[in-house]
């Protein structure tokens, strides 16, 4: 076990960013665990299929990753469920759903890799939130709520977990970020949207901070993004 490269696990490991916080975290030499619900494409690193929201699942297949791998030294929460609906049409469902593929996966994502992690030394446990996460517009209900409380949960592990030699950090991504898909979405010209590579050479930066100097939030933006 000592011999193995350390790991690095993404939870939410879809196209995208998902995918390339992967390839940054290979490139610097670390075992990468890809998890969600779809596996993309050719993709990086090992990747498990696999419903973040069910306990039974997250407990069973974190252990199984684990007993292989040894406990993670960096964990990445990237799930997400965008909602855009005005309240009156927004379904209970949309809501629930928002909530469930957001907090309650990064609580099971914590609950079965923190403990692991301060056990073997320490680590880091990055969380990406949005714009969303500290202010709701109009017809963003749903996610902005679950977005909030994310943002909360991520508090309160970074405040319980870093006397623990965990570093658990909050990203704001506020933007677009460029894909096949939110080009589709999105009249935006791609040179204002935010890179995945660029994101994920961020949060390689993040989770080699210094103990004196750890970040706790940081927000990312392009330079043509007004705040």
């Amino acid at each position: 076990m000592a011999h193995q490269k350390p790991l690095a696990i993404v939870a939410g490991a879809g196209a995208g960013l998902g995918q390339s916080l992967l390839h940054r975290f290979e490139q610097g030499g670390f075992a990468v665990v890809g998890l969600g619900r779809t596996a993309p494409s050719a993709p990086v690193g090992e990747f498990h299929t696999l419903d973040l929201a069910d306990e039974t699942a997250v407990q069973g297949k974190l252990a199984q990753i684990i007993k292989t791998h040894g406990a993670p030294k960096i964990v990445i929460h990237n799930t997400a469920e965008l909602v855009i609906a005005p309240l009156g049409d927004t379904t209970l469902d949309d809501f629930t759903r928002s909530w469930t593929s957001m907090v309650q996966t990064a609580f099971l994502l914590g609950q079965a890799t923190l403990g692991p992690m301060t056990t073997a030394g320490g680590g880091a446990f990055i969380v990406s939130g949005a714009t969303a996460s500290l202010r709701g517009g109009a017809k963003f209900a749903a996610f902005a709520s679950a977005k909030f409380a994310l943002r909360g949960l991520t508090q309160s592990m970074a405040r319980e977990y870093q006397s623990q030699g965990v570093h658990v950090c909050h990203a704001i991504l506020d933007g677009i970020i460029d894909t096949d898909r939110s080009r589709d979405l999105h009249s935006l010209d791609p040179a204002k949207m935010m890179k995945p590579a660029d994101i994920a050479e961020a949060y390689w930066q993040l989770v080699h901070q210094p103990k004196s100097t750890w970040t706790h939030e940081l927000d990312l933006r392009p330079a043509s993004e007004g705040f």
